[in-house]
């Protein structure tokens, strides 16, 4: 009698162990497979992070350039304004002087605005490649870097033909000692003034300047904050990823744990 009852009750232990490592086994290879998922979306997070922060480091480097070229440009307004005062007082062998630095002035006027709309243009273009490289990894990395260098050259090339165009203002400048037609001059400067700052002045198809700078200041700096969003928004995705990670390791170690003293316990069984 006491064999026939002890026989199912030991079977029925060890049918309850088997469940339990059967149940322990499934949680492991379930936490495993998280942990995997987990992991791939932090590897692909991690490069797509260190992608926008290039995207984020040129994006800055525009802003700055941009925002140096602005600099400069109120430094020349301020120069043409000088001269449009001090013309007020020259003499009539000044504006002899200025017809020719004038030419000067409006020649380098119209090749900056050309330079200006064609960085413009060139940076544009950048942006547009830099963002289907993010969606089409096969776009080369040359072409963005010989886009980028393309942006970056025109970009001196507005800076350098603005540091020409003042030296022009400033040459005028010194010829308003004498006083013969100061107020012919004193007419000139108004209008080279309403070039630079007055787009209704300059009887040209591009806007003067002034607003080119400032358009392309506001460009590089709405660039700018998109891209350090994007960077940021990626950045939290990944540390919320990377905290889910840390606790699917750790439930996957306690699990591992724990099937392995079942292991042990049933075979000491």
């Amino acid at each position: 009698m006491s064999t026939i009852t002890l026989q199912p009750q030991k079977y029925g232990v060890t049918e309850n162990k088997k469940r339990k490592l059967d149940s322990l086994t499934i949680q492991v290879l379930n936490a495993t497979d998280e942990v995997s998922q987990l992991q791939a979306i932090v590897n692909s997070l991690t490069d797509k992070l260190a992608t926008y922060q290039g995207f984020l480091t040129q994006a800055d480097a525009n802003k700055t350039q941009a925002q140096n070229n602005v600099i400069l440009m109120n430094t020349v307004v301020k120069n043409a304004l000088n001269l449009k005062d001090n013309s007020e007082i020259a003499l009539k062998e000044v504006i002899k002087a200025n017809e020719k630095t004038e030419k000067v002035a409006q020649n380098c006027t119209s090749v900056t605005n050309k330079l200006i709309y064609t960085a413009e243009m060139i940076n544009k273009l950048a942006n547009l490649i830099v963002r289907k490289k993010a969606q089409n990894p096969l776009i080369s990395d040359q072409l963005i870097t010989m886009v980028t260098a393309a942006g970056n050259n025109a970009n001196n090339a507005v800076a350098l033909s603005l540091v020409a165009l003042n030296s022009s203002f400033v040459a005028q400048s010194t010829n308003k000692d004498v006083q013969n037609i100061s107020g012919l001059e004193n007419l000139q400067s108004i209008k080279l003034y309403n070039k630079l700052i007055n787009d209704q002045e300059t009887n040209s198809p591009y806007p003067s300047l002034n607003t080119l700078l400032k358009n392309a200041y506001n460009q590089a700096e709405a660039e700018f904050n998109k891209m350090q969003k994007a960077y940021n928004e990626t950045l939290n995705q990944l540390n919320l990823k990377t905290a889910d990670l840390n606790k699917a390791q750790i439930n996957l170690k306690s699990l591992q744990s724990g099937l392995a003293a079942a292991n042990a316990a049933a075979l000491a069984s």
